[in-house]
């Protein structure tokens, strides 16, 4: 069900509520909670009434061992799941599409923070006298199932001042001038610039997928990797590789930074990380376009939805040694690319990151990339380098 459409602000219909509900259930029900042997449904009247919407997601939650009570209306309005207006509840009303979406995610949340159930994340805190950093490792896809998060940590978010990111992916000039960069424009093609062989490889690729050559040959190979390895996960998470972005952690803080009225920083930008891209070697570009194309040929074990399926997992744990061992097995040895994406960024982030701890007062929320903080020389080096301790954020 598309839910953000024209009805969005109308009427909720019959199946659009039992939709809800039942992915309401699901969600809940993946916490493995135990039951509430007490448990005695409240009346409702599947009318499809606020109040009615209020009972029935009353009960769902109500059958688990939690301290929901016995008066639904009670439960609802103590967790701000219900919000009453000037004339009251409007229990009666018939709820529209976005008052039970809303009653539904609040409800998601308010049950995993009773059961403590919430997304940790990788996570880390640095401070000075006048200043605290908290440093987010991010996955820059995620289903909804990594959601919602640990209250601590959303806690923390909210009384930042700032949320700094790698680039801010919301800002449109950014954008084109990533797509004006990854496309050649001096007439040439990818046929020009990699190896026959290659270029067979892209062939075959483009057959399985039914996707059109003289499109891909447009791009640069940096480009056509990016592209191609999100074909690699197959749609094994039942998700488009568009949907997966919007579900990613850094699009979660920009929106509601943005919701906030926050201000974001960025630690690198959009034109930054495109320029490094643009400045690699044809040879390391070709090197790892290749090894994106032999991974969708011949799919090893350790395919990419199988890896970041642990990375999920990892990260919803909060557990920072297993996540860490999953992203370095999937790394690869010393290459120039690898020596792009993280090496010399990091110390750059890094340094960006202490100027703000030197010159800044306040709280601060970092979110970029896990890989940044895990590797040998990441973030968390150099800052420990500059004489900060960065301290795991859970403790």
């Amino acid at each position: 069900t598309t839910w953000y459409d024209e009805d969005f602000h109308k009427e909720i219909s019959t199946d659009k509520v039992k939709e809800l509900l039942a992915l309401t259930e699901k969600k809940i029900a993946s916490l493995g909670l135990a039951e509430n042997k007490n448990y005695k449904p409240v009346n409702v009247k599947n009318d499809n009434t606020r109040g009615d919407i209020v009972m029935r997601l009353y009960n769902i939650v109500a059958r688990y061992d939690l301290p929901v009570g016995t008066d639904a209306i009670k439960f609802m309005k103590d967790h701000n799941i219900l919000q009453g207006y000037s004339n009251g509840l409007q229990l009666e009303y018939k709820a529209t599409t976005q008052q039970a979406v809303l009653l539904a995610s609040r409800l998601i949340k308010i049950t995993y923070e009773l059961a403590d159930q919430g997304a940790k994340g990788v996570a880390w805190v640095v401070e000075d006298e006048d200043t605290i950093v908290y440093l987010l490792g991010s996955i820059h896809l995620g289903t909804p199932d990594l959601y919602p998060f640990d209250q601590k940590l959303v806690k923390a978010f909210d009384k930042a001042d700032a949320l700094l990111v790698e680039a801010n992916i919301l800002d449109t000039k950014g954008l084109d001038y990533y797509v004006e960069k990854a496309m050649y424009s001096d007439g040439s093609t990818l046929k020009d610039t990699v190896a026959p062989e290659t270029y067979a490889k892209l062939e075959k690729v483009a057959k399985l997928y039914s996707l059109p050559m003289e499109q891909l040959t447009l791009q640069k190979p940096w480009m056509l990797s990016s592209t191609l390895s999100m074909l690699a996960m197959d749609n094994s998470f039942g998700m488009t590789p568009q949907e997966m972005t919007k579900h990613g952690i850094d699009m979660y803080f920009l929106l509601n930074a943005d919701l906030q009225k926050k201000p974001v920083i960025e630690l690198e930008g959009m034109k930054a990380q495109v320029d490094m891209f643009d400045a690699l070697s044809l040879e390391a570009q070709e090197q790892s376009l290749v090894a994106v194309l032999d991974s969708i040929i011949n799919p090893s074990e350790e395919n990419q939805s199988k890896v970041l399926q642990e990375w999920f997992t990892s990260w919803k744990q909060g557990n920072v040694e297993e996540f860490a061992k999953s992203f370095q097995a999937m790394e690869g040895g010393p290459s120039e690319y690898n020596e792009m994406l993280f090496g010399l960024r990091d110390e750059q982030m890094a340094k960006k990151i202490t100027n703000v701890l030197k010159e800044k007062k306040g709280t601060y929320f970092v979110v970029v990339g896990s890989g940044h903080f895990l590797g040998e020389k990441s973030i968390r080096y150099y800052l420990e380098k500059n004489g900060y301790k960065v301290k795991p954020f859970y403790q």
